[in-house]
């Protein structure tokens, strides 16, 4: 069951950790941020590893849902039709990158928070 408070939370996190840990790390401070984001989602959900795991990916994929919306809405008030079809194509392809990118990284970390906060 995905808990939207820490979907939210965590949305809000795996846009602000990456950003900051990133000045001081520049190479592995994303994939610590969105990890370290990922790991907050899994104690607020603190159902254990799967459930952990499940809302850390879904706030993930939610960010990448956000961009691939406010892609193809730009592409279209700049371009029109084509402007749709780019930002639509491109959109889509975001939202998987990004769905795997949380899968790995803010997953692997919901897993782990929710496995310390489980039952």
């Amino acid at each position: 069951m995905v808990k939207w408070s820490a979907v939210i939370v965590g949305f809000i996190l795996s846009l602000v950790f990456p950003s900051i840990i990133g000045i001081v790390f520049p190479f592995w401070g994303s994939i610590i941020g969105l990890f370290l984001a990922g790991f907050v989602v899994g104690i607020m959900v603190g159902d254990g590893a799967f459930n952990g795991f499940w809302n850390a990916s879904v706030a993930g994929a939610f960010g990448g849902i956000v961009a691939a919306i406010l892609i193809t809405i730009f592409g279209t008030a700049l371009a029109g039709l084509a402007g749709l079809a780019i930002g639509a194509f491109t959109g889509i392809v975001l939202f998987i990158v990004a769905l795997l990118v949380s899968m790995i990284f803010m997953g692997f970390g919901g897993a782990i928070g929710g496995a310390l906060a489980g039952d």
